[in-house]
């Protein structure tokens, strides 16, 4: 199945050197694929793991490992973030 994975802030230096310049790296997943394998997968460190989304809906951090992808998801995922 064909997900994208959209990686931003410090965690776009995770994506190829091509996927950079837009923050999408849309991929094909075997199905089954879950939001937790796509981290573990990608080795994104899980200190900066903070706000996830598919779809544009937050998958907190106890419902990741359960959430299995479909067909054209979109999995965003954000560092934590400060500002002033």
């Amino acid at each position: 199945m064909r997900v994208t994975l959209k990686l931003y802030a410090s965690l776009s230096d995770f994506l190829p050197d091509e996927a950079k310049r837009t923050n999408e790296w849309p991929m094909d997943v075997p199905d089954g694929t879950t939001v937790g394998d796509m981290i573990k997968r990608h080795q994104l460190p899980a200190r900066l793991v903070h706000l996830v989304l598919v779809n544009g809906h937050f998958i907190p951090p106890a419902g990741r490992d359960g959430r299995a992808l479909v067909d054209d998801d979109v999995l965003a995922i954000w560092p934590p973030v400060a500002g002033g």
